[in-house]
């Protein structure tokens, strides 16, 4: 069993089958998630924090094992007497997937964090590592595109089905954003940070810009790796590759490393790719397709006899 403290920066679906591998092999209490919330947003006045939500649902076994978030038979009564009413929903809310936004967001009222408030719901479906939001205050990722102009994140992937092409990238209220108490103490006690094989633009920098958090990962010395989100110049899922070259970068692995490389010491690679480092970046490749929980649980294992030979 590896002993040892592991902080995993994740957001979207692969990034948590990476934390369902984790979570299902190191003992809860030296796991903490840090989840992007720059997807976050407000709709029909409820607080929605599809990233949490998706971890959340992975590690309490509920999530739609076909869709990689949301509630498995879920059903959408709701939105079907939005339709009846008028409304043209364009996010899918799961009639069970309402309870968390209603309470999440009368918690939110009342002047709870989202850190407790994210405490509460996960403690609530037994859940036994830390899932900590990146911030307490909101931060919003905006997408600006070619043929629709700026986007909430929410309006270009799921309205627009990521299909605007993507000019720039930026994040509202991120100079705003602090490093809580709680994020300071599961980095300074950490043994290993690992970045998760999310979209290294719009799952991990949210994460990584928030001032402070770069200089406190850095101020350690230990392993700071980071998984490829790439496998042969491809995404598993989502737009990774699609946004890398509309921003005029070279969809490889390098580009995700060169990223990167002011917060990294190791890089875990796919071995169909053939990745060449600089030597004070230390390199594992293994296989990284992680479409079952087999072999979610098989690279989890595999990074982690890697640190423990290193740490």
């Amino acid at each position: 069993m590896f002993d040892k403290n592991v902080v995993l920066l994740v957001g979207g679906v692969g990034g948590a089958k990476l934390a369902y591998g984790l979570y299902n092999i190191i003992p809860p209490e030296r796991l903490t998630i840090i989840v992007n919330t720059g997807d976050d947003f407000w709709l029909y006045g409820l607080r929605i924090c599809p990233d949490l939500d998706t971890i959340t649902y992975t590690l309490s076994g509920l999530v739609n094992p076909q869709m990689g978030w949301g509630i498995k038979d879920d059903t959408t009564t709701t939105l079907t007497a939005m339709e009846r009413i008028g409304e043209a929903p364009w996010f899918r809310l799961g009639d069970q997937d309402l309870a968390t936004h209603m309470l999440r967001t009368q918690l939110w009222n009342e002047g709870y964090s989202l850190t407790e408030i994210t405490r509460r719901i996960t403690s609530a479906l037994g859940i036994r590592c830390k899932v900590l939001p990146m911030a307490d205050t909101p931060v919003e990722t905006r997408v600006h595109t070619k043929e629709r102009g700026e986007l909430g994140f929410q309006r270009y992937f799921v309205k627009h089905r990521w299909q605007p092409t993507v000019t720039s990238i930026n994040y509202l209220g991120i100079d705003d954003a602090k490093v809580n108490t709680s994020i300071q103490e599961v980095i300074t006690n950490a043994d290993a940070v690992i970045i998760g094989p999310s979209n290294p633009w719009l799952s991990i920098k949210p994460i990584l810009n928030i001032p402070g958090i770069a200089d406190l990962m850095n101020s350690q010395e230990i392993p700071r790796v980071a998984v490829t989100p790439l496998i042969q110049g491809k995404a598993v899922k989502g737009p990774t590759a699609k946004i890398m070259r509309e921003l005029g970068y070279e969809v490889s692995v390098k580009t995700v490393v060169a990223n990167y490389q002011h917060i990294i010491n190791g890089f875990v690679v796919d071995e169909r790719d053939t990745l060449t480092l600089s030597s004070d970046i230390r390199t594992l490749a293994i296989d990284t397709l992680m479409d079952n929980n087999e072999k979610r649980i098989t690279v989890a294992k595999k990074i982690l006899n890697w640190l423990g030979n290193w740490i």
